[in-house]
């Protein structure tokens, strides 16, 4: 068992993780960060939950550069083959659910 109280959870770099689960190949994680990720596309889906701060999820879609801002309690959902890129504006908290070993 274990609780984890994400609002306090800081990491020495940014998306730095706290490993929570491994479920089967599907990790659950939590990051923290205050730089953007890099544009990629993941091994298979994605779920992407905001819990604390703001970030701008840019995707591909069909090609065209798409920008939404997730808010806490905002979720994303990457299917295979998506390609995009998180921008955080200031600290954010993010859960991360993907297969285990995906970028």
């Amino acid at each position: 068992m274990k609780i984890i109280r994400s609002k306090t959870f800081t990491a020495p770099r940014a998306w730095g993780a706290l490993d929570i689960a491994n479920m089967n190949g599907i990790t659950t994680r939590l990051h923290w960060t205050d730089q953007p990720y890099r544009w990629h596309v993941n091994d298979g889906e994605e779920v992407f939950a905001v819990l604390d701060g703001r970030v701008e999820m840019r995707y591909r879609d069909n090609g065209a550069e798409q920008t939404t801002v997730l808010e806490a309690g905002d979720i994303f959902f990457a299917s295979v083959g998506t390609e995009h890129v998180a921008h955080p504006v200031g600290e954010a908290r993010i859960l991360v659910i993907e297969s285990e070993g995906s970028v």
